[in-house]
């Protein structure tokens, strides 16, 4: 099965990538942007079945090593195989 791990950074997180991103996209004549967050994808391709045990295994990898849980917030994708 294949899974997407998104990680941003929460949003009470100066994101210092995102406001340069940000002020790029405007010199480039992007009007009306309000913001621009940048984090990070993880693709992942595993066998097995999507199980609720299978999902606490996949939350507490992404808690504990793809993502650092005091500044970033993730979520994923599980797209079948």
């Amino acid at each position: 099965m294949k899974i997407k791990v998104f990680v941003t950074p929460k949003r009470n997180v100066l994101d210092p990538q995102g406001v340069a991103v940000g002020h790029a996209l405007e010199s480039l004549g992007l009007a009306g942007l309000k913001g621009a967050r940048v984090g990070k994808v993880i693709e992942l391709e595993v066998e097995g079945a999507d199980t609720p045990l299978f999902r606490s295994q996949l939350d507490k990898l992404c808690r504990d090593l793809l993502s650092n849980p005091v500044i970033e917030d993730y979520h994923y994708e599980i797209l079948g195989s």
